[in-house]
């Protein structure tokens, strides 16, 4: 084959359906993600001005500023980024797998379940290192999808039922939190609580390094796995048909998901909605085609979270609300819309 022949096979089997119209999405989207992280790390109490911030970050800034910037600002903004992509992915393999569009890590438990086991981790064993966190996060996840995911399977499974029984293990998770917050120390229940919440405040590189590896590795395997989420999403009679392994390929995508969701809430807390609201977006910025979605729900997310974090930090400075909050304002109305037109 020539050079020609060779690019069209590589273009055609990594992006089949990448268009024009979708670049200008992808590439709209990623200057979006640059400016909103542009303006976050200029705004603080400490203003920077966004000159300063290009140079300081092109490394020829003043001094005063690299504190500012490199130690406080700029792990802090890559956490956000990196919860929301995980966040993000993870809604959309979960949407996929059980064809509800209801489906999130915050409406069926993921989250809950994954807090209480970074809360485990958090308050009753405060000497672990900080890198150890996301397992527990993930142990309390995948138990949260295991039980949700059996609970809910009568002669198939039910969007309803798979939401109405999320949101019982999310309280029952949140109980056990509280449970466990009553008989810890202060110092680490105030941390717990304050990470419950949903917040990337003071955020640093350790968080960053301890993050970065899971978000990158599952989200390739997760694109590599694309055209699979594709299929499944048609039914699992459709996808046998055409020689799927349809009980292998969910398992590994539901690990992968609770892995995504599990990481994320280890480093930044409980985020809701994200996972819920950046898929839904992104299928009307690019469609539903896993190759793209993925990508696009991943910028979508990563964008969702900053933005709530500025918000949160500029709206009643110097007073700062946790991006989790912000998020929830702004999922609970969002959520109420898609119950009323699925059920239409």
């Amino acid at each position: 084959m020539n050079r020609t022949t060779n690019f069209h096979f590589l273009r055609t089997a990594f992006f089949p359906i990448i268009s024009s119209r979708y670049l200008l999405v992808l590439l709209v989207l990623l200057l979006c993600n640059l400016v909103v992280a542009w303006i976050t790390i200029g705004i603080g109490e400490f203003r920077i001005p966004f000159a300063d911030v290009i140079k300081t970050l092109a490394g020829y800034g003043e001094k005063k500023y690299e504190f500012v910037i490199y130690t406080l600002r700029l792990p802090r903004t890559l956490v956000a980024f990196l919860v929301g992509i995980g966040l993000a992915v993870s809604g959309t393999i979960l949407q996929a797998l059980t064809r509800n569009p209801l489906a999130s890590p915050s409406v069926i438990g993921l989250n809950a379940g994954a807090g209480l086991g970074a809360s485990i981790m958090i308050i009753l064993f405060p000497a672990v290192s900080i890198f150890f966190v996301p397992f527990a996060a993930f142990a309390g996840a995948f138990i949260a999808g295991a039980l949700v995911y059996l609970l809910a399977w009568k002669n198939g499974d039910s969007p309803l039922r798979l939401v109405l029984i999320g949101i019982g293990i999310a309280a029952i998770a949140q109980a056990f939190i509280l449970l466990i917050q009553t008989h810890g120390k202060i110092q680490l229940v105030t941390k717990a609580t304050i990470w419950l919440v949903g917040s990337v405040y003071a955020r640093g590189w350790e968080h960053v390094w301890s993050l970065f590896p899971w978000i990158f590795l599952l989200f390739c395997v997760t694109f590599g796995l694309a055209r699979h989420l594709d299929i499944l999403q048609l039914g699992d009679d459709i996808a046998r048909g055409v020689g799927s392994r349809v009980e292998w390929q969910r398992g590994w995508l539901l690990l992968i998901s609770i892995a995504l969701a599990g990481a994320s809430v280890a480093a930044a807390g409980v985020i809701s909605f994200v996972g819920l609201m950046a898929p839904h977006i992104s299928r009307r910025l690019v469609g539903s085609s896993h190759r793209v979605l993925l990508i696009t729900a991943a910028l979508v997310g990563g964008l969702l979270v900053m933005l709530s974090d500025l918000i949160g930090k500029t709206l009643f400075a110097p007073i700062e609300i946790p991006c989790g909050i912000v998020t929830a304002i702004i999922g609970v109305p969002y959520l109420i819309y898609l119950l009323i037109r699925e059920q239409k």
